[in-house]
């Protein structure tokens, strides 16, 4: 090799001399050319510091909500049309592209990438938000941070949203929350149960002081169309709580686990038909006992076997009142048959309040005719009441939906 280089060198082979000058020559001009542009990424990269966020992160929509309460986002001049933040009402956020702001005498450089995952057997658009600015020092960002913390904290000390649960929590976007004036109960009974939700939220300090964790279940119990899922949500509007919805059903001890880890507090968490839950056979507990005793093989099959049957009834106590239970939060939990229930969740520190939603009575009916009706008097609405014969207050509900478009119709006419 080294004869080769000295031949060529030595001008014998000129052609391939004057090649090799040349490349030497091209590559130094190119490394030259980008040496700048090198030094001022270094440059950048030093005197700089970015956070990013991806949209698999929750964090990904409470940073666009921050963007909605700043007085800058409205001198952007390249937006999107955003209805995953507001339900049915359109948010204006950052289009795709570079966007730049000041905050607190400081320039910040916002970058939304969008993108779509071919990897998969469907595309999904991928989506990440990174925030640049001068500094070294991480506290620039962690006042950032503190300042999207702060802005969800206000959003959810008054405002309800619905949360399903599918690998991570999501919102509904089209949820629209009950307002409580609409849910009509027997007299007192709503009354009674807005003061007891309301002492619960006033004694954090108290449970705290007392050693006692801080949460609260409600059993709403009743036959079907009574009104037990619009009454959770009239309180979660009224005392501006997200509802987190959770699917037994759906799911096993390791997954409602993990559901629950992340419920923030002031939350109410709705256990839907908890009656129906499919919990895994004592045999398969027993099983699966004897098997992690004797270290055997079949421990892993077995476990298996136990996530897909569903949750058991150790795994559903324990994140109640357990371990894995959160803090300052309400459980609220409807049945249509309350005797199907295992008595070990009603037990006091996992269900504190009972409330049946029964037939409808002549009062409630009353009431309800007055609400689609707020000129018709009291006699009226009791005539109406008396004379058509509804069981529950969905059934009477539709009659007076089916009455108000009669009447919408003859003013057409």
């Amino acid at each position: 090799m080294s004869n080769l280089l000295k031949h060529i060198l030595d001008g014998q082979n000129q052609f391939a001399s004057g090649g090799l000058l040349l490349m030497l020559i091209g590559s130094i001009g190119v490394f030259l050319r980008a040496l700048p542009e090198h030094l001022w990424n270094w440059l950048v990269s030093q005197s700089t510091i970015v956070v990013t966020v991806k949209d698999d992160d929750e964090a990904f929509t409470w940073v666009k909500e921050w963007f909605l309460e700043q007085e800058f986002l409205r001198r952007i001049r390249k937006v999107d049309l955003d209805t995953s933040l507001r339900g049915a009402e359109v948010a204006l956020i950052p289009a795709p592209g570079t966007h730049w702001f000041m905050r607190g005498r400081r320039p910040y450089q916002v970058s939304f990438y969008r993108s779509e995952d071919t990897k998969g057997r469907s595309q999904r658009r991928v989506e990440s938000l990174a925030l640049k600015t001068i500094g070294r020092d991480q506290k620039i960002i962690k006042e950032f941070v503190d300042e999207v913390v702060a802005c969800q904290h206000r959003k959810r000390r008054t405002s309800s949203y619905l949360y399903l649960f599918d690998d991570g929590w999501d919102s509904v976007a089209a949820y629209s929350p009950r307002l409580i004036e609409s849910v009509l109960l027997r007299p007192g009974e709503k009354e009674h149960l807005i003061q007891d939700i309301e002492r619960f939220r006033s004694a954090r300090g108290r449970y705290q002081r007392l050693g006692v964790p801080h949460h609260r279940g409600y059993l709403f119990y009743g036959p079907p169309g009574t009104g037990k899922t619009s009454l959770v949500s009239a309180i979660g509007a009224k005392f501006g709580m997200s509802i987190y919805v959770i699917n037994l059903a759906e799911m096993n001890d390791r997954t409602l686990k993990n559901a629950m880890n992340w419920v923030p507090e002031n939350s109410v968490i709705l256990f839907e038909d908890i009656d129906c839950m499919k919990t895994p056979t004592r045999r398969l507990e027993i099983n699966a006992e004897r098997a992690y005793q004797e270290g055997d093989v079949r421990t892993s099959v077995v476990a298996r076997s136990m996530d897909q049957a569903g949750v058991s009834l150790s795994g559903l106590l324990n994140v109640l009142d357990g371990f894995s239970a959160p803090e300052n939060v309400i459980y609220v939990m409807t049945t249509n048959d309350v005797e199907a229930i295992d008595p070990a969740l009603l037990r006091a520190g996992r269900i504190d309040y009972k409330l049946f939603l029964g037939p409808a009575c002549e009062s409630q009916k009353v009431a309800l005719y007055r609400r689609f009706f707020p000129e018709a008097s009291e006699w009226d609405a009791t005539e109406f009441a008396q004379a058509h014969w509804a069981d529950t207050m969905a059934e009477f509900q539709g009659l007076l939906l089916a009455l108000e478009e009669e009447f919408s119709l003859s003013e057409l006419v």
